[in-house]
């Protein structure tokens, strides 16, 4: 009998897993279960499609099913797998007799976090998600004159902005003083809530949710700062780990609700792997677990999981989080962590910032760019970084996670070549005026 992987969940993880199964085991049988319609589409790109910016939702999907059907992988769409018995290596499948494994992976996802509030049940909730029904929540938004969002989460950024492209009279309650701010710096967000505000964007900052009104679809959002009469409410809260069936077969879960997995990706269950948003991750600096990262995260989770349930050896390291996302006009992004998140979690740090172009001053088109830097005391060492801008972010934000995964410190990014070029790069590098701000203050104060 050939080895059997069942993977259970069909995103970027237990696609990349299946992926890594064939890879070290050509000849292994891999059976995937998910409860969607699809496979390996892109739920990243949902808001800008909404927003106009991609003209449709075909472009999100990564293959066709055929495709799966010719690499040897089985995809059983809109199943649902009840359980899981680890000692007998069983899954059970729509109440139906149970499936044996070899190896099992579990690639299960997220859920929005329930916002427990009352009307949580009337229609116009819209949790974006699911391809399919975002097709059909689409063609509604075209009927929709005024929308709320609620969280200025990751998703609920750039649901605010696609909602505003598209025309729609939008407006963002959070309890926070600033967008993303368990993630990001108030400076770093000051200019996307001025470019919403030109969108006209209404901001309900330190604002909490009370409630959801409506007779049966929802016709405004109680607020603790009134009423927000809307015909669509888009529920962008944290996203929280889909790790049910682990839990219930006492697979072991940890501080923040994710599956416990270790650097091949095994969970405390012989024989079964966790992969992308069910799982918690530890930050390569801190140690402490993370969740809900990105689908790039996913997919190279799922590559190692699946390598190693086929019999291959594979490793994934601790996490730096490079991370970016364009908000209003802007592109924000970073790497392990900004001052917000230093100063909760008791870090000491120096500081290097600078306001940099993205291209030489005189060619059309030029951008300007933020850059703050954070370094360890006495070593400075890089330990996180924020930057906003509208070129470059992505790039910038990669280099940083990789310089923080590395140990370089303000003196090695201060005296780094760069590309100059006029049409694409300054002769002036931000990061690297950001290193030299950074250790001319130090040595203003004395301490370098």
């Amino acid at each position: 009998m050939p080895h059997k992987t069942v993977i259970v969940g069909g995103g970027a993880g237990g696609l990349g897993a299946a992926g890594g199964v064939k890879a070290a085991r050509p000849d292994a049988e891999v059976v995937v279960y998910t409860e969607y319609e699809d496979v390996a589409y892109s739920p990243c790109g949902i808001p800008y499609v909404h927003g106009g910016e991609i003209p449709d939702f075909e472009r999100l999907f990564l293959a066709t099913k055929d495709a799966y059907v010719e690499a040897g992988i089985d995809v059983h769409y809109e199943t649902r797998v009840s359980a899981i018995d680890t000692r007998a290596k069983t899954v059970t499948v729509d109440g139906a007799e149970p499936v044996g494994y070899d190896t099992l992976v579990l690639a299960t996802g997220f859920d929005y976090a329930d916002p427990g509030v009352p009307g949580g049940d009337l229609e116009g909730l819209y949790y974006v998600k699911n391809i399919r029904a975002a097709m059909e929540w689409d063609k509604f938004l075209d009927t929709v004159k005024r929308a709320v969002v609620i969280e200025a989460s990751p998703l609920g950024v750039e649901m605010t902005t696609s909602l505003a492209h598209r025309g729609i009279e939008t407006h963002l309650v959070d309890p926070h003083p600033w967008p993303l701010a368990e993630m990001a710096d108030p400076d770093i967000m000051a200019p996307v809530e001025e470019s919403w505000r030109e969108l006209g964007v209404h901001t309900h900052f330190n604002t909490t949710l009370k409630g959801f009104i409506g007779q049966g679809s929802v016709s405004a959002v109680d607020t603790s700062d009134g009423e927000i009469p809307c015909d669509l409410v888009v529920v962008a809260t944290h996203k929280q780990p889909n790790a049910r069936l682990a839990a219930a077969a006492g697979i072991t879960i940890g501080t923040t609700g994710g599956i416990v997995v270790d650097e091949r990706m095994a969970t405390s269950a012989p024989g079964v792997y966790a992969v992308g948003d069910c799982t918690e991750i530890p930050h390569g600096l801190t140690g402490v677990p993370l969740q809900g990262l990105t689908g790039s995260h996913a997919y190279a989770q799922g590559k190692t999981g699946g390598t190693n349930a086929g019999g291959g050896s594979r490793n994934y390291r601790a996490v730096y989080v490079p991370w970016g996302t364009p908000a209003g006009k802007w592109v924000i992004g970073g790497a392990s962590f900004g001052e917000t998140t230093a100063t909760a979690l008791g870090i000491p740090y120096v500081l290097g910032q600078a306001q940099g172009i993205s291209r030489a001053r005189y060619y059309p088109g030029v951008k300007p760019v933020k850059v703050k830097l954070l370094a360890e005391p006495g070593s400075l060492r890089l330990i996180g970084a924020q930057m906003v801008g509208q070129e470059g972010i992505k790039e910038r934000a990669d280099f940083l996670a990789t310089a923080v995964r590395f140990g370089l410190t303000l003196h090695d990014l201060a005296t780094m070549e760069n590309v100059y070029s006029p049409a694409i790069g300054a002769l002036n590098e931000p990061i690297v005026m950001a290193a030299n701000n950074g250790l001319d203050e130090l040595r203003k104060a004395g301490r370098s």
